[in-house]
């Protein structure tokens, strides 16, 4: 047990790795977590920080050469927003001990050798510039082409994390794909629940997204996966603490802010060794039970098509603002 003396977000990093989600490079400073992971939201909202301005300048003037002559626009900006994301990647890997996930265009989500084409291109900028790809995590959507994208990256030793993770059956074929690590998303499940069934509230141990995550976690155990799970997207500490002895959590700074000022009991809620104690049956997995299972889950099946759809808009309104910096650029 780890001293009743510290605040929680130091007790519970005696559990569980803790990991920064975010893209602000000043927040990581503060919390020093293990890993970090970063978005297409996360990276536009860090993009338009001044204090950013030189990464976006950067990324933009890599783009312009990278594209050549007689290229346009679009080819710049689509050039730009993959060194931007890397480079930001970049920056936070000089902070942190761990891995840094680096998300693969939303829009890919049903391609998956376009997928597979984007991961190796995002981890050779990473090994140009220096860093092992080890420390990368290549993150796409646990779509069944997503999925099927992780495992050909993985056996390259490209490592993934697949997220927009909803449902028990998108987390079995990840494991049975061999993927690093997981993301799923407690939060967006709770949103779901709550929006459906009128309720404006469950208790910490009954949320739903806490029981999607806790499920997942004690199958992986049960069953000897090596993939990790990281759950993801919480919208208050009481789901962080149910979560505890989690493999990794990812917590914004604003949730990571409100661990460290509290103080209290922090008893871990998943093992390992209870979980392999439980009677957990194997359900088979092949493409046929996959697309089946999503069908018959509605709340994953809106969720998933919800987060991409989020994520590609956050992209396009990464591009707006890249082709106005190049614009300005141009102009000045």
């Amino acid at each position: 047990m780890p001293p009743m003396d510290q605040n929680l977000l130091e007790r519970l990093k005696a559990y569980t790795v803790v990991v920064a989600d975010t893209g602000d490079i000043n927040s990581i400073e503060k919390f020093r977590p293990q890993d970090a992971t970063t978005n297409p939201s996360l990276i536009t909202a860090a993009a338009q920080m001044p204090e950013y301005a030189d990464i976006v300048s950067g990324a933009l003037a890599w783009g312009q050469k990278e594209a050549g002559r007689g290229k346009g626009p679009d080819d710049v900006v689509g050039l730009a927003f993959e060194r931007l994301a890397v480079d930001f990647g970049l920056r936070i890997l000089k902070i942190i001990p761990g891995r840094v996930s680096t998300e693969v265009d939303a829009r890919l989500s049903f391609d998956t050798q376009a997928t597979i084409e984007k991961g190796r291109s995002i981890v050779r900028l990473y090994e140009e510039a220096g860093v092992s790809r080890k420390r990368v995590l290549i993150k796409i959507a646990s779509t069944w082409e997503g999925i099927r994208a992780a495992e050909v990256l993985e056996k390259e030793g490209i490592h993934c994390n697949l997220t927009l993770l909803f449902g028990l059956h998108q987390a079995i074929a990840c494991a049975e794909a061999g993927v690093t690590l997981i993301s799923p998303f407690v939060g967006r499940i709770l949103d779901w629940y709550l929006k459906d069934t009128g309720r404006t509230s469950y208790a910490p141990a009954e949320d739903p997204g806490v029981v999607s995550v806790t499920k997942i976690y004690n199958y992986y155990k049960k069953h000897g996966y090596k993939t990790e799970v990281m759950g993801a997207s919480f919208r208050n500490i009481d789901e962080i603490k149910e979560l505890a002895g989690c493999d990794l959590l990812t917590i914004s700074p604003k949730l990571l802010s409100e661990l460290a000022s509290a103080r209290g009991d922090l008893p871990r809620k998943l093992d390992p060794d209870a979980a392999r104690a439980l009677q957990i049956a194997k359900i088979p997995m092949d493409e046929a039970a996959f697309r089946a299972m999503h069908a018959a889950d509605r709340m994953a099946s809106d969720k998933l098509s919800e987060g991409i759809d989020g994520f590609a808009k956050a992209l396009a309104s990464l591009e707006v603002l890249l082709r106005e910096r190049l614009q300005q650029g141009a102009a000045s």
